[in-house]
């Protein structure tokens, strides 16, 4: 029997090749590649007026635009069984327009901005969808404030409004969950959905949602938008408007954070003020940026902020760099920056680099039938949707997604490098077709 069996062995080992006797070892495989562009879904961000007048300059420089957008704007009624009615048209202009320049939108739907004039012509009107407005149980309240000026305030007593506010992320995660023109989501409540309001005094459940309300947002946001990463204004640390740093459960969640007023004078604690620092502190607990995506605005506090804050010297006593990596910022809006003498294209180009992500191969080897690679991540954040290593159209199993700075994975791939590995590839369904992620990698051939 033993015989017999060898026999039938040897035969297997003849008919595949003698794979077992002819094993190949696994040899290095020559690596060099580098990173010349800000990463898609990373860095300084414009407007899209301002990236569509300085696209020949700057549209090198950015892989992101930031928008306000209106729910009044895409609604345009309700059905009696409870069905939104939405002509997205509007959104869906704003998304062709930023993609049109190679860039991806970062989405803030809002109801609250002061003094502006985008929804009827007259200063202040809310963004709440018109059916809404014209119901008898609804009634908001305005302040004409002496800062920011004329404001109406969304009657959030309203159950219809408190139930559309819901159903509508319902529908936009349903329709816009996949859309590569879409990188990230901003939501919120108050000014600017900024999680404040002045000039008035707060009213929980009148001009602001209860807190009640907020818990079942967060916990309906988290619930909905799980392949849109979204992020909420560092303000809902401050527990007089929100539930939040109060409710481990809401702690929990896989929200982002961002500053509307990063790099103001009084923004760190060792400025004296500090108020911005706490709120990260308190809503991010150091690791809120683990799972969330964190970015903001450059302050407007003083008209110089935008445009001095890419100074080499710094602003306040603080450089961009170091404030990008205290507090892991993937994207910054820094529309006025251009308009200064600081910010030119390449400074521009070299402040983007700064955020997000930085992915480094440090070993590639292949065995003759598949490709190991040794990644580390040596940005500031991690990235925060799916994208993976690929030869070809074969991809590795793992996502180099929420591979964290410092952070290395091992990533095996079926199929064989190129000799020089020109055909290792990153390929993400979350990004333009005109985009690419890059990698840094220094592997000189065996000896």
């Amino acid at each position: 029997m033993n015989a017999i069996l060898k026999l039938l062995m040897l035969i297997a080992l003849m008919t595949s090749g003698g794979s077992v006797c002819h094993a190949k070892t696994w040899q290095s495989v020559p690596l060099r590649k580098s990173i010349t562009h800000p990463q898609p879904m990373t860095g300084l961000v414009l407007w899209p007026e301002e990236a569509r007048k300085r696209h020949d300059t700057y549209g090198q420089t950015i892989q992101l635009e930031f928008s306000y957008c209106l729910p009044c704007k895409v609604v345009k009624g309700c059905k009696d069984d409870g069905t939104i009615v939405y002509d997205w048209n509007w959104f869906e202009r704003i998304l062709d327009d930023v993609a049109s320049r190679g860039h991806q939108l970062i989405a803030r739907f809002r109801y609250e901005y002061p003094s502006n004039k985008d929804v009827d012509g007259n200063k202040g009107t809310t963004a709440v969808p018109e059916y809404i407005k014209q119901r008898q149980d609804y009634s908001e309240t305005f302040v004409d404030n002496p800062n920011d000026g004329p404001t109406w305030y969304a009657d959030w007593s309203n159950a219809e409004l408190q139930r559309f506010t819901l159903q509508f992320y319902t529908d936009f995660a349903r329709r816009y969950a996949h859309d590569t023109r879409l990188a990230f989501l901003e939501v919120g409540f108050g000014h600017w959905s900024e999680y404040h309001i002045y000039g008035t005094p707060l009213s929980l459940g009148k001009n602001f949602p209860s807190k009640t309300f907020q818990k079942q947002f967060f916990e309906h946001m988290n619930t909905v938008m799980t392949d849109i990463p979204w992020a909420v204004s560092v303000d809902a640390g401050d527990s007089r408007y929100s539930p939040v740093v109060d409710d481990d459960a809401l702690m929990a969640l896989s929200f982002g954070s961002f500053d509307d007023s990063f790099m103001h004078k009084k923004h760190e604690l060792s400025s004296g003020g500090g108020f911005n620092e706490r709120c990260w502190n308190s809503i991010g607990k150091e690791s809120r940026w683990q799972k969330g995506v964190c970015g903001g605005e450059i302050s407007y506090y003083s008209s110089n902020d935008q445009k001095n804050f890419l100074s080499p010297d710094g602003l306040y006593g603080h450089t961009w760099a170091e404030q990008a990596a205290k507090y892991h910022i993937t994207f910054m809006i820094a529309n006025d920056a251009p308009r200064g003498g600081v910010a030119t294209p390449e400074r521009f180009h070299e402040g983007s680099l700064a955020t997000g992500y930085r992915f480094v191969v440090k070993q590639c080897t292949t065995n003759g039938s598949s490709t190991r690679l040794l990644v580390t991540n040596e940005g500031v954040a991690p990235l925060y949707r799916d994208a993976w290593f690929a030869i070809g159209d074969i991809r590795s199993a793992t996502s180099l997604r929420g591979l964290l700075p410092g952070e290395e994975c091992l990533i095996e791939i079926p199929a064989v490098a190129n000799t020089d590995g020109s055909n290792v590839q990153i390929v993400s369904d979350s990004i333009l077709p005109q985009q690419t992620i890059e990698y840094a990698a220094n592997i000189k051939a065996s000896a």
